[in-house]
């Protein structure tokens, strides 16, 4: 598989991040912090990142280490002092369990910053533990049910259907979709079905659906020639990078490219510096980001610009960046709400009372309540900035940034 990430990352990063000042003692605590005093400038706390570092699912996933550095960074210059140790799923359903309780266990963190294609297999039990986590619901649905659990985009019901590819869809142009998802994820395999159903509610048809792919194949043609015989011209792939390029490269060699590929993954230097094989691929691809694209220049893509090349990451970032830059953001805001001495109760009550969330400006001037786990779709009222490769840049895709859907009141499920 091919590697599509910003960088090489190690089994396990430790950001040491300065202890306080002089003169108080400091002795380490079962909740994974150094106390010196109250509030969050006397704290230095450590947080566990648990995601797929290795395996199908890192090329989608490992940049979010850099994303965690650059909202370690951000988060120094208001008093809160946070490091990190990573826990590899290797992207094994096996592995998942073991890592989180190794985090918990033996590195003592005060909470997980989530971010793998498999955290449901350990969500039970760092639920059951009463650990806080942050990070992103891209795995399944435990984020909409389980009280420690806040996604930074809200928590997704990807059983429930928005118009929003839908939408985009009918823009460019599109009359028939189809879509592959993991039968391994049920988010994955849920967002697949729900590219059909969201087209059907603005007019389109429907070629080809499948939602029971293995997790990671590239053995893709059987799928490709069906989506030729079916004539779809519209395509989403909610699976990683190397599965979806695969796809979209045999479509090519089939005279079947897609008016249309939209992808979830894949967007920034995920592709940019994966070699000139997935630039190619890539070419003409759209991209949907839940979070203002860097190419936008607003003060908030800005300061997370500037977050990241103060950690040395520069050029253009990934989705999985976005996401670990909050995550820290959002833990830091719960140490600050939790009080003197926050502990992993704390951290959470702080967290379910939060209510309006709009990460960081990067939402667009839309917030969320990430506790109101009843609605449909993702974050920000529903919509998604949406780009395109050319050449080796990603371009604004007009009156579609954001495009914005609706609940369409229908459902889908799993398998």
């Amino acid at each position: 598989m091919r590697r599509m990430a910003a960088a090489a990352v190690a089994a396990t990063v430790v950001m040491v991040a300065a202890a306080c000042g002089g003169g108080s003692s400091k002795s380490p605590t079962a909740s994974g912090s150094t106390t010196s005093g109250s509030g969050g400038g006397g704290h230095t706390y450590t947080v566990g990142v648990l995601t797929d570092v290795t395996g199908p699912a890192a090329s989608g996933n490992k940049t979010v280490l850099d994303g965690v550095k650059a909202g370690i960074a951000a988060v120094a210059k208001d008093g809160v002092k946070v490091d990190y140790k990573v826990a590899d799923t290797q992207t094994n359903p096996a592995n998942v369990l073991a890592a989180a309780q190794k985090l918990v266990q033996q590195d003592h963190v005060i909470a997980i910053i989530g971010h793998s294609a498999l955290l449901y297999a350990a969500a039970p039990w760092l639920t059951q533990h009463g650990v806080p986590v942050v990070g992103v619901a891209e795995d399944g649905p435990e984020w909409t049910k389980s009280p420690n659990m806040f996604s930074v985009f809200g928590a997704v019901h990807t059983e429930k259907v928005t118009t929003t590819t839908g939408l985009f869809f009918k823009q460019q142009g599109v009359t028939t979709a189809g879509a592959i998802g993991y039968s391994i994820s049920p988010s994955s395999s849920e967002a697949a079905k729900a590219t059909g159903v969201s087209a059907q509610a603005v007019g389109l048809k429907v070629g080809y659906i499948n939602a029971n792919f293995p997790f990671g194949s590239t053995n893709v043609q059987p799928v490709a020639l069906a989506m030729k015989n079916k004539s779809v011209d519209g395509l989403t792939a909610a699976t990683d990078p190397n599965t979806a390029f695969a796809l979209i490269a045999a479509l090519r060699n089939l005279n079947a490219d897609p008016k249309v590929a939209l992808l979830a993954t894949g967007y920034g230097s995920d592709v940019l510096q994966a070699g000139p094989g997935a630039l190619k691929a890539a070419q003409n691809v759209y991209f949907s980001l839940t979070y203002q694209p860097v190419e936008m220049h607003t003060p908030a893509t800005q300061a997370f610009e500037a977050a990241l090349k103060s950690v040395g990451v520069t050029g253009e970032p990934a989705y999985a960046m976005y996401n670990g830059y909050l995550s820290v953001l959002l833990f830091s805001r719960a140490v600050k709400a939790a009080g003197a001495n926050p502990t992993q109760a704390s951290l959470i009550k702080a967290l379910q009372g939060m209510h309006s969330w709009d990460a960081a400006g990067l939402f667009g001037g839309h917030d969320i309540d990430f506790n109101n786990h009843s609605g449909a779709g993702s974050a920000a009222s529903n919509c998604q900035w949406m780009t395109k490769l050319s050449g080796n840049k990603f371009v604004l895709v007009p009156g579609a940034d954001p495009i914005c859907g609706t609940d369409t009141g229908k459902t889908v499920t799993a398998g």
